[in-house]
């Protein structure tokens, strides 16, 4: 049986960074080669970034990332690697994307996979099915491939496959069977969410056993927006076998020496098949010779914790945002609590502590201990600290306004959010609110005050996972020896907003052990108000609640930003109108 080096490029790129992202590919390739792959496979649009939206209506974009193609396939021959094919994403279309009032959305825009060998794109794949669930919505900017293109390479038939076409049974993997074809390759850009890691293993075996051939499974790594990618690719054999995975989290270059059946005698050409698909067929005339020496063994990742899966998918989210968009660094309020330490911890792992700013804002209100708790955690992560009191402007205020109860509340949030918006206008730093989103659920916030910024790093935290968070965090950091980054007091007191007397949480909430299922419940398993009830939970506690989320919305619609670790993130996951008069509990 033939034996192909297989270099799966786990590798981050950037919407809309053309040219880095070629230089990425030409670099990654470089690797490859020196490892003596024989066939390497970049993520889905490679060349454009994913996803690229509503850059798909650009004509200029389009147009683009087809001469950033072929230019990256003359580049490869010339830095010397032209004989390495190489399976890269991109944007394409049938023509120019159709821009007149009467043409569908994005009608003739294409998202494509392309061979690139010998300076050449020697094959073309366009992605057959577009997930339209969730955070994707690509039956609005691209239309369905309706044919299989199969490659003989190393004497072995690949076929080529994008993302969601492993997510859907039958289609290019029932026709890949048909073909009798010894491996699939598919290209990915999966964003994370908690456990999917879990999901993808058996899913890629049952794509396996359909197509009955080896999948090589290449999913990008990094920040976009909010989503993450969390990498996680992996070969599998035909009878399911995992034979290599690689980390979360990290660029990662997968080389693996994998057996694969020889190509039988077949005639060029397109046949028509079963599924609505046709077949094309193509020929890599000559590959690198097969190294000689040990196999190459791509290793076995083996997954970790959950807490510890989301601190790294939280970490490289907020990374990310900060250095694609060019944030020199980062503030965000100190009070002391829960949410801004965790926060804190986070912005310190992804950035370092010079780029970290963090400043406590005391009233009249606050407790000492919040005080104290805050320094501790400056003085424990190493970052930036400042005070900044605000009981001078507050009072400023209250003598020309004539304000009580819950607006002095707001004014004293909303005092605070002027400070930190006038520290990023003065300084360029990157302002980080820190609402979980067990608050954002119910608008336990306020707008223009502590739901300021322009990035959540725990926006899709439900707040018992926040304390679960810490707890791992430290635990993690003393078992390496090192000083636990968040004050074991922040942890353990009783959550407050601390913006009137003996303030708690708990005056106007459940307790998050109470709330958080209710919320995951409603928010995430769409679940109605009978079928919360019937779950076992208080109906008074699941009216008050489900009033709370829904008159909420308009908070939400202003929210930052955040990275998405759950099944159901707010926002693009989520919509639901403001405007909105159905209500659960009647």
């Amino acid at each position: 049986m033939p034996t192909l080096r297989l270099a799966l490029c786990q590798v981050n790129p950037t919407v809309g960074d053309l040219t880095g992202n070629a230089e990425r590919v030409r670099a990654w390739t470089r690797k490859a080669a020196d490892s003596g792959a024989q066939l390497a496979l970049f993520p889905e649009l490679m060349v454009t970034g994913y996803p690229v939206e509503d850059l798909v209506f650009r004509r200029s974009f389009v147009a683009a990332s087809r001469a950033a193609l072929h230019r990256l396939a003359a580049d490869l021959a010339g830095d010397g690697l032209g004989d390495l094919p190489v399976l890269v994403g991109y944007l394409d279309a049938d023509g120019p994307p159709q821009v007149s009032a009467d043409a569908e959305p994005g009608r003739g825009a294409r998202n494509a996979a392309a061979l690139l060998h010998r300076g050449e794109v020697v094959a073309t794949y366009f992605k057959h099915h577009l997930p339209n669930y969730g955070v994707f919505d690509e039956d609005r900017y691209f239309v369905p491939g309706d044919t299989l293109t199969v490659v003989r390479v190393g004497g072995v038939d690949v076929a080529l496959t994008i993302c969601e076409d492993l997510w859907q049974a039958g289609g290019p993997f029932a026709v890949a069977r048909q073909a009798g074809v010894g491996l699939v390759l598919s290209i990915n850009g999966s964003p994370y969410e908690l456990n999917k890691d879990d999901a993808r293993l058996p899913l890629v075996r049952r794509r396996a056993a359909e197509a009955g051939a080896a999948i090589a499974y290449v999913n990008m790594v990094g920040g976009q927006d909010e989503l993450v990618y969390d990498g996680d690719s992996l070969i599998v054999a035909a009878d399911g076998t995992l034979l290599a995975r690689a980390p979360q989290f990290v660029e990662h270059l997968l080389v693996h020496d994998v057996e694969l059946p020889a190509a039988p005698e077949t005639t060029g050409g397109a046949t028509d098949l079963a599924d609505g698909m046709r077949l094309v067929r193509h020929e890599v005339p000559a590959v690198p010779p097969a190294p000689t020496g040990p196999a190459a063994t791509g290793g076995i990742i083996e997954p970790v914790a959950d807490e510890a899966e989301v601190w790294q998918a939280l970490v490289l989210g907020l990374r990310d945002y900060a250095d694609k968009n060019r944030f020199p660094s980062v503030v965000l309020g100190l009070s002391g609590g829960i949410d801004s330490a965790v926060a804190a911890a986070l912005a310190v792992d992804a950035l370092g502590p010079q780029r970290v700013v963090g400043v406590s804002m005391p009233s009249q209100h606050s407790s000492e201990h919040s005080r104290t708790d805050a320094e501790d955690l400056a003085k424990r992560t190493g970052l930036d600290y400042r005070i900044e009191p605000i009981q001078p402007m507050v009072d400023t205020f209250l003598a020309n306004m004539s304000l009580s109860g819950v607006a002095v509340e707001n004014l004293q949030a909303r005092v605070r959010g002027v400070i930190l918006m006038a520290l990023s206008n003065q300084e360029g730093h990157l302002v980080l609110t820190t609402g979980n989103k067990s608050e954002l659920a119910v608008g336990y916030s306020t707008l223009y005050g502590d739901s300021v910024g322009g990035y959540n790093p725990v926006k899709d935290v439900w707040k018992t996972l926040v304390w679960r968070l810490a707890k791992w965090r430290n635990a993690d950091a003393a078992r390496r020896g090192e000083t636990p980054p968040i004050p074991e007091n922040s942890i353990g007191k009783p959550p407050s907003a601390e913006l009137s007397p003996g303030q708690l949480d708990s005056d106007t909430l459940p307790d998050y052990d109470v709330l958080d299922p209710i919320l995951i419940g409603y928010v995430d398993g769409d679940l109605g108000r009978d079928g919360l009830v019937e779950s076992g939970h208080d109906p008074a506690v699941v009216d008050k609640v489900l009033r709370m989320v829904d008159t909420a919305e308009y908070k939400r619609r202003q929210s930052a930003p955040g990275t998405k670790i759950s099944m159901k993130a707010f926002g693009r996951d989520r919509r639901l109108p403001i405007t909105n008069r159905w209500r659960e509990d009647g």
